[in-house]
């Protein structure tokens, strides 16, 4: 069965200015049961993540100001969120939803969660509306665990995954891959085991064939047996903090194509959904949607 992270806390204590972004956290699921993509017993509800997790990435000095709500001023500002003890303990339960995910993928071959893909979140800091790095945690969560060994993050949304790359800067078992925008945020990037820069207006027909000549050849040489794929679907042409120029089909084309080869090669894969800002939030709900469509026709 598809196993699907989702807590009532994703669409709340967002401030006024960032509601209508985050209002898809609250309309996915209700899209996906309303067309019988997903059942209510699809959906699970996280708690909130231990501290012993969020160390294995995060400082104790940034988690101890983080929960205290003491950030320093100029540090909270990149986060991009007027801080509280809410939206805080939000990010920690989408944390939690994702390393639960863990442990369904690896029952069921692939787990998701509505929300996640915080992969500007560094070491010691947030950025840009990430606190906590949610597969990052995963990531250290399954090693100390003894779950697994060499893991594969593939992020594929608009922007680089700068705190991820940072995190696992000098850790060889954990291969970071990044395919984003090069005219994009952010502007001083950080360097993945693996980026890849698309030109502004980047069509479907270059993402996919960039995509399909990098992801198997990682497989063969990396050898993961666990995979983290943040399906970011600000990649979309009419996405608003986006530069490229793919459509909702290639965007879905993008999915099917990771989430097959992950089956076809026998990793376990956790999906988080990161980000998508189009104006119209029918095209964000629907390139979301897509993602958790395929995992059920592929997987189920």
């Amino acid at each position: 069965m598809l196993k699907i992270a989702y807590h009532s806390i994703y669409k709340h204590h967002l401030p006024d200015g960032h509601r209508f972004p985050m209002a898809k956290y609250d309309l996915l699921p209700r899209q996906l049961i309303h067309e019988g993509t997903c059942t209510e017993a699809n959906f699970f509800e996280p708690g909130i993540i231990d501290d012993t997790h969020v160390l294995r990435c995060h400082t104790q000095e940034y988690l101890t100001n983080l929960k205290a709500i003491a950030i320093e001023r100029r540090e909270a500002r990149k986060i991009g969120f007027p801080l509280s003890k809410e939206l805080v303990q939000r990010e920690q339960i989408i944390a939690q939803g994702t390393i639960d995910g863990c442990h369904y993928a690896l029952e069921y071959g692939i787990a998701m969660n509505v929300a996640g893909g915080t992969h500007h979140a560094y070491t010691d800091h947030g950025e840009a509306f990430c606190m906590l790095n949610d597969q990052a945690i995963g990531a250290r969560y399954l090693q100390s665990q003894g779950l697994a060994k060499k893991i594969l993050i593939i992020d594929l949304d608009v922007h680089q995954g700068n705190g991820t790359a940072e995190i696992f800067q000098n850790d060889p078992t954990v291969f970071t891959f990044s395919m984003h925008g090069e005219a994009n945020y952010p502007f001083k990037k950080e360097t993945s085991d693996l980026d890849i820069a698309l030109e502004t207006d980047t069509t479907d027909a270059q993402y996919l064939t960039a995509l399909k000549e990098a992801f198997p050849t990682l497989i063969e040489q990396q050898q993961p047996d666990f995979i983290f794929y943040l399906s970011g679907v600000d990649i979309l042409a009419s996405d608003k903090l986006g530069k490229l120029g793919c459509s909702i089909q290639g965007c879905k084309e993008r999915d099917r194509y990771v989430l097959q080869t992950c089956k076809d090669a026998n990793i376990p894969v956790q999906c988080s959904m990161g980000g998508g800002y189009s104006p119209d939030i029918k095209i964000i709900i629907d390139a979301h949607a897509n993602t958790f469509r395929l995992a059920q026709d592929i997987y189920f």
